[in-house]
């Protein structure tokens, strides 16, 4: 009989990979039993760079028309629509997966950003959505006074 080293961690890997299975097969499911499309997730993606954010999003199909940003205090919301192709019967058709529907994505933005310096790009399906990081507060030095007696104050003779 070998004898075989016990990982923890290794084993909380694979239970974590087990639950993201899980919820990946019960939340991403594209279609219901019926055929009928459910709902619509767009894959984003958010990188730093060294003064800002980047926030992408493939929107294949859709139009700048058809996305809306907005910014709200300290959210960014993604929202939008893509519409079906077909109608709801099922002549002509023998297999739907391509999901449509409303969408609506938010992220929560570091405190001090400036909401008007978002800006946004959509090229050829992707939405690209630049993100200034806010200006760092700047450590103030503090004069130290020498000397035990107070500061004359103004108006007042100095003794």
């Amino acid at each position: 009989m070998a004898l075989v080293r016990w990982e923890p961690v290794g084993e909380l890997s694979s239970l974590q990979d087990d639950m993201n299975r899980l919820f990946n097969t019960f939340f991403d499911t594209p279609t219901a039993g019926n055929g009928t499309v459910r709902r619509w997730i767009p894959a984003m993606d958010l990188v730093e760079a060294e003064d800002h954010f980047v926030l992408k999003a493939d929107l294949p199909g859709l139009a700048e028309d058809d996305v809306h940003i907005d910014v709200e205090g300290d959210v960014l919301t993604v929202s939008g629509e893509r519409k079906a192709e077909h109608e709801d019967k099922q002549e002509g058709y023998v297999r739907v997966e391509r999901s449509y529907g409303s969408f609506r994505r938010s992220l929560t933005l570091p405190e001090g950003v400036d909401a008007d310096a978002v800006t946004a790009s959509f090229d050829r399906g992707v939405l690209e959505i630049s993100i200034p990081k806010p200006e760092q507060r700047k450590p103030r030095r503090v004069a130290i006074q020498v000397g035990t007696a107070p500061a004359p104050v103004e108006g007042t003779e100095a003794a």
